[in-house]
């Protein structure tokens, strides 16, 4: 069964060190069709004095933060109408596309849209997988919108799933898919 090695130059924490291995046993298992029992993943840490690029010793870069944990706070700050909150998490370039392929690269142009749509809206959530491509990481979150059309009528358990791709920690691209068109009045 397979074994990685991987060494770190010692100043990592726990919870990094735990992350990393995760995903280096689901890269293995995404690979090679081993149980996840039968891959051993061992984490080697280094002192910065015993380790050396380009003739100088070097300390551990910062880890990425949690994908997930930035789509979260995006979304939170959304929901709250902290729009410059939620801006600072997104890139530069960033863009949305919402569903019948509505565009917008600011979040002031999507809360002037939604207007039209809802009086508000909150999403409930049933999960999130994160899934990782180059220099990006993959978001999706699923699960239900509650709230009230623009006549104050209220609305629940509607299907939604959204898709966030981020680079260096900060969302590049989202793109929504709700059943909200099914279900709204006419």
């Amino acid at each position: 069964m397979p074994i990685v090695r991987v060494t770190l130059i010692e100043g990592y924490d726990d919870a990094t060190i735990r992350t990393l291995s995760g995903r280096l046993t689901d890269a293995v298992r995404a690979t090679i069709a081993a149980p996840p029992a039968g891959i051993t993943v061992v984490t080697e840490n280094v002192r910065p004095a015993c380790y050396m690029r380009g003739g100088e010793s070097r300390t551990p870069g910062p880890p990425a933060p949690s994908a997930v944990d930035v789509v979260k706070d995006f979304l939170a700050r959304l929901e709250a109408r902290d729009l410059a909150g939620a801006t600072a998490l997104t890139a530069d370039g960033f863009e949305m596309v919402f569903p019948s392929g509505k565009r917008m690269r600011d979040l002031e142009t999507l809360v002037e849209w939604s207007r039209t749509r809802y009086a508000h809206v909150r999403k409930q959530f049933d999960g999130f997988d994160e899934a990782f491509s180059g220099d990006r990481a993959v978001v999706w979150c699923r699960g239900t919108l509650e709230g009230a059309w623009t006549d104050g009528t209220p609305f629940e358990g509607i299907r939604f799933c959204d898709r966030f791709e981020l680079s260096g920690g900060r969302i590049v691209f989202q793109e929504v898919w709700n059943d909200l068109a099914e279900w709204r009045p006419r």
